[in-house]
């Protein structure tokens, strides 16, 4: 015989000390949860009495609430058990709530492995990761559509920020995954439009600034004695390339292969991993010099340049792998880039990426007309080059600022 027992789930508790009421079913020593649509604060609900203390100014009608749904539940449980001797707790529970709401992680796994093949790795990645954290989070793959409500996502948003340290650029990209999965469910009508939670949720935009190198710390780099051969050495040259070919993605510039380099033109033609588009664009001479430093005689067309992924095999005809070594490598050269950066002195952490700013903001400041920079970095709108087009205003009055009397 299964029992149910209102349970306040204290270990819940949002920022404001209300901990959700849940109806709780233990059939065979297996637990189950359903929401009970209330939050309580502890001194409010009288554990003994299965009910709402009279502290509560809207207890009457909350308690006659809750007795009536623990009267369908036990009525629910009554009828299941009388059909099947040997009900799971879970068939319990989809009794309970009604089969026409489904389980959201369940939901949410079988539409992860259809996109799977439709989207990039590093996105089907992106989404998983932020599914197995809001089911870390809930403590339990048994959640449904209808349990994930505006308070439940503003208590994950908190956590998100005050227990895993997450910034709102993190908290964002979470509620937003969890959204496009509740969006995926209402165009295949899983559920109703009536059950998307999220237009009541607010999300920061982050306003952090872009970092990048001025022209004399790039210098400074450049300069920096460092022995040839060592690894450092080649992070240097492949940040310094990116710098001197249009701002090229980490990913973009590790498996630049012989194929990818007219070398009559000083061109290259490349296929860009994030945008999916074929980039072509002519280099100057300071790539130049670090292509000629790295290249082979006896080269074959599709090896790389540079001597950075060993299994080429791999990286080619495997997405996971490919994103598992660019992964990998890219966090090699950050940390020795960052001790690079400490060396000349830097007020900032030096990463790879900040190559890509670095020439943005550069070129920019050289004069280069914007159209000029949009199209080498491959931005598929204006508007996202512009972002540099600000920075350089702001040094420009920053500069008059301090200079200016």
């Amino acid at each position: 015989m299964a029992s149910i027992k209102l349970i306040l789930r204290t270990n819940q508790k949002d920022q404001t000390g209300h901990s959700p009421l849940y109806i709780r079913i233990i059939k065979d020593r297996k637990t189950k949860f359903i929401t009970a649509g209330v939050k309580l604060k502890e001194n409010e609900w009288d554990e003994v009495k299965q009910k709402v203390k009279k502290n509560h100014s809207n207890s009457a009608r909350m308690n006659a609430a809750l007795s009536q749904k623990i009267a369908d539940a036990e009525g629910q449980v009554a009828d299941m058990e009388r059909k099947i001797k040997t009900v799971s707790v879970k068939k319990l529970k989809e009794a309970i709530k009604g089969k026409e709401v489904p389980n959201f992680f369940e939901y949410a796994r079988k539409r992860l492995e259809k996109i799977k093949s439709t989207v990039s790795y590093s996105t089907y990645r992106a989404y998983t990761s932020q599914v197995d954290k809001f089911e870390k989070y809930m403590g339990t793959k048994d959640v449904y559509f209808d349990e994930i409500t505006v308070a439940l996502l503003n208590d994950y948003k908190f956590y998100l920020g005050n227990t895993l340290g997450n910034g709102d650029t993190t908290q964002r990209l979470s509620i937003i995954v969890l959204g496009t999965i509740f969006r995926d469910a209402i165009k295949e009508e899983v559920i109703p439009e009536t059950m998307f939670p999220f237009s009541k949720i607010t999300l920061k935009i982050s306003s952090s600034k872009r970092l990048f190198l001025n022209k004399v710390q790039i210098d400074n780099l450049t300069q920096l004695k460092l022995t040839e051969g060592k690894k450092a050495t080649m992070w240097r040259d492949l940040f310094l390339f990116s710098i001197y070919a249009g701002g090229l993605r980490f990913s973009d510039v590790i498996e630049m292969q012989y194929s990818n380099y007219n070398e009559a033109e000083h061109k290259i033609q490349k296929h860009i991993r994030k945008t999916g588009r074929v980039h072509q664009f002519k280099i100057g001479k300071v790539a130049i010099d670090i292509l000629e430093k790295y290249k082979k005689g006896n080269a074959n067309h599709d090896d790389f340049i540079f001597p950075v992924i060993i299994d080429k095999e791999g990286y080619l005809n495997s997405e996971a792998k490919r994103y598992f070594q660019t992964a990998k490598f890219n966090k090699l050269a950050n940390w020795h880039l960052k001790k690079l950066g400490e060396k000349i002195k830097l007020p900032f952490d030096l990463s790879f990426h900040l190559s890509r700013h670095s020439f943005a903001t550069n070129a920019l400041n050289n004069g280069m007309r914007i159209e000029h920079v949009s199209k080498l970095m491959d931005h598929r709108d204006i508007s996202t080059t512009q972002v540099y087009a600000k920075i350089i205003s702001e040094e420009l009055d920053k500069a008059v600022d301090n200079y200016i009397y």
